[in-house]
């Protein structure tokens, strides 16, 4: 859902609120799991800059491969698994929030440890956008602010928010995500108690925005 709010300077901010029952699931790239896609941009192409997903991971299998892709990957749920990388490295996601960061074009492995998981996943051109992802606490107001080519992500992972809008409040439940365009002034404030996870993806110089 689309809207355009006003902050309380009275500045007009475009968010997006998707919820958790939106995302649309779809096979791995190789076919072998499922993800649940939050969002991507730009919206409606396949030629992203970056995307957000949640992979349901059920079996031992590799990972797609993505030339020119960073990734960012965090376990949200199960007992976690081993990453066997097909350099010899390996790297074990435990919870209860593993992570790590590699680049997308790397052969490797997942190996669960005991049973399926499922887990944050930020992918990002790297020649476009710079991404990094916060895992944060919500206690009371959290403020956004304007910067030049800079979105945010937020996604609830636990409890319950509300974006600050006289005119129309949004309401994010559990597993809800919302999308923080870039604009050049304005602020959004998200207010609530919960736990959040923030990807903030920031336009490289020479690469236009988003349509």
């Amino acid at each position: 859902m689309l809207v355009a709010c006003r902050d309380t300077d009275n500045v007009p901010v475009n968010v997006t609120l998707i919820p958790a029952n939106e995302y649309r699931r779809a096979r791995w790239k190789n076919g072998l799991g499922w993800t649940r896609e939050i969002a991507h941009s730009p919206m409606g192409s396949s030629d992203w800059d970056w995307r957000v997903s949640i992979a349901e991971i059920d079996a031992d299998a590799p990972f797609s491969a993505f030339d020119g892709i960073d990734r960012e990957l965090m376990l949200l749920a199960g007992e976690g698994m081993h990453l066997h990388f097909d350099d010899g490295e390996q790297v074990d996601l435990l919870p209860p929030h593993g992570r790590i960061r590699f680049d997308g074009a790397r052969a490797v492995r997942a190996e669960l440890i005991a049973g399926k998981t499922t887990d944050y996943n930020l992918m990002w051109r790297r020649d476009r956008v710079e991404a990094s992802l916060l895992h944060r606490p919500l206690v009371g107001p959290m403020l956004f602010f304007a910067e030049p080519g800079v979105q945010w992500l937020a996604t609830l992972v636990g409890g319950r928010a509300l974006v600050k809008d006289e005119l129309l409040p949004l309401r994010l439940e559990q597993g809800d995500s919302l999308l923080i365009g870039e604009r050049a002034e304005g602020r959004v404030i998200l207010e609530g108690g919960g736990e959040l996870l923030l990807a903030r993806i920031v336009r490289r110089a020479g690469n236009p925005p988003p349509a």
